[in-house]
């Protein structure tokens, strides 16, 4: 079993949680959405966020719009729309749990092979 695969599953499965959370306070455009993910050390690439983010329209959760840019084409903004951001205190709620139950296991299960 490759390491490689685990942890890039491990990724995916976070990286909606953090598409929204990104989008919590502010609209982004994409390149933002991934320059603050990449200041994380979470890194997307073009080709996985934008069906991503597609998704999370389609599913109702993200509305987007279109802006003027200066430097450019028109941007597409994302933002999150109410159920959003009800999906995402739902998601934070159970991150929070996941990460305790996470942290428990792994530090008791080392705390029994010492």
């Amino acid at each position: 079993m490759k390491i490689e695969n685990t942890k890039a599953q491990m990724r995916k499965g976070v990286l909606e949680y953090c598409i929204l959370s990104v989008l919590k306070d502010n609209d982004a455009y994409v390149a933002e959405i991934l320059d603050t993910l990449k200041s994380a050390k979470l890194l997307v690439v073009e080709g996985t966020i934008y069906p991503l983010l597609t998704r999370l329209k389609n599913a109702g959760l993200l509305n987007y719009r279109w802006e003027e840019s200066t430097s450019g084409p028109p941007r597409k903004y994302y933002g999150l729309t109410e159920t959003g951001k009800i999906f995402l205190k739902e998601l934070t709620h159970t991150w929070e749990e996941l990460q305790t139950a996470v942290t428990i296991v792994t530090t008791q299960n080392s705390k029994n092979h010492e």
